[in-house]
């Protein structure tokens, strides 16, 4: 088994400020993080991020420019591996169609379902770290408000 969990996140922010959050129920669990999943084996991150986004969003993005990644340790919440996550801004490429919800975990379709997900903006500039479930998300939450703020002051 392997020890290290390689993640791939696309910060997508919209020309109001906002930044795309996906509410997901996995694993008998809710949580709420930004687009994007894991590696697979023979992928390059920019190539995982664009599948994460096909398959999640059915959307084609285009990567602007690097924004984190991990710099601490931290266990997976589904598993015995060390999570290492690579976020970067992105912008979408053709026309935005995702439905977007207004509510949390405002799922359509069966509930019990294995996995369900829906989509929602957030403003950056309302943005908390406990918006999100993962510790390493929430950090990035908190740097993504602050590149914003000094990036518009």
């Amino acid at each position: 088994m392997s020890t290290h969990n390689v993640r791939v996140y696309g910060l997508l922010v919209n020309d109001k400020g906002e930044v795309l959050l996906s509410d997901e129920q996995e694993y008998n669990m809710q949580f709420t993080k930004f687009p994007g999943g894991g590696l697979e084996y023979g992928e390059g991150l920019i190539d995982g991020l664009k599948r994460e986004f096909m398959e999640e969003c059915a959307m084609e993005i285009e990567v602007l420019s690097h924004f984190y990644t991990t710099d601490f340790f931290i266990k997976s919440a589904f598993n015995d591996t060390q999570i290492i996550s690579v976020y970067y801004l992105v912008k979408n490429i053709d026309a935005f169609i995702l439905p977007i919800k207004t509510k949390v975990f405002d799922f359509d379709g069966d509930s019990t379902a294995d996995v369900l997900q829906s989509f929602r903006w957030i403003k950056i500039s309302e943005l908390n770290p406990d918006d999100v479930t993962f510790p390493i998300d929430q950090h990035v939450a908190g740097l993504l408000k602050k590149y914003y703020e000094s990036d518009r002051t």
